[in-house]
């Protein structure tokens, strides 16, 4: 069956791969490892760059290092949001006694992938452009495009669920769901050296 993937890209790294060793992921190989007797007809995935912080002022190299290991997938396309960094005030959970019970905080946020997403979704539906559509998200407010595609369009929907507490909305809607489990991940890396049109890429150190 024609399948096409939609990454939730911060989803994805946040949930399950984040503080682990299989952040360099092949997408495609582990769609494969999981839906062995689907054929892959696209990858979609959605993310937005991010910014250099003070306690980690190399993250946006990782992350371009990643991109363009990705890029190197046929068939794969990346699909950009904002990510957002604001200075916020808010109330103190703890505030010291006759400290001050309000203080600033930076506060950075990913917007537009689970719009993107979703229309994506919803767009390729309507182009017939697959049989199967793969969400890989734990984000509950894809509930709505999922039961579009599902009811409106009568196609299947599944979630591949990153997250080691799935969310009980998608698990009810989707045609099928299944967990990502660690060999899988484990058996869906990148070769530490790729390359392409600019060069080599190369595994991130750490990683």
């Amino acid at each position: 069956m024609k399948t096409n993937i939609y990454v939730d890209g911060f989803n994805l790294y946040y949930r399950c791969l984040k503080g682990t060793s299989y952040k360099w992921l092949d997408i495609h190989k582990l769609c494969q490892l999981i839906l062995p007797r689907n054929t892959i007809n696209r990858i979609r995935y959605f993310t937005a760059l991010v910014d250099a912080r003070p306690s980690d002022p190399t993250q946006p190299q990782r992350q371009q290092t990643y991109l363009r290991a990705l890029a190197t997938t046929p068939g794969l396309s990346i699909h950009y949001g904002s990510f957002l960094s604001t200075t916020v005030r808010g109330m103190l959970v703890n505030p010291r006694p006759g400290g001050p019970t309000f203080d600033e905080f930076h506060k950075t946020e990913e917007k537009g992938s689970d719009v993107n997403l979703a229309t994506y979704l919803l767009l390729d539906a309507f182009d017939s452009d697959y049989d199967v559509a793969i969400v890989i998200s734990n984000d509950s407010d894809l509930v709505e495009p999922i039961r579009v595609v599902r009811d409106r369009f009568r196609l299947t929907v599944g979630v591949l669920q990153p997250n080691k507490r799935p969310s009980k909305e998608l698990q009810q809607l989707a045609t099928f769901h299944r967990p990502i489990r660690p060999g899988a991940l484990a058996g869906s890396q990148f070769p530490p050296t790729l390359t392409d049109a600019h060069g080599v890429i190369m595994k991130p150190a750490g990683w």
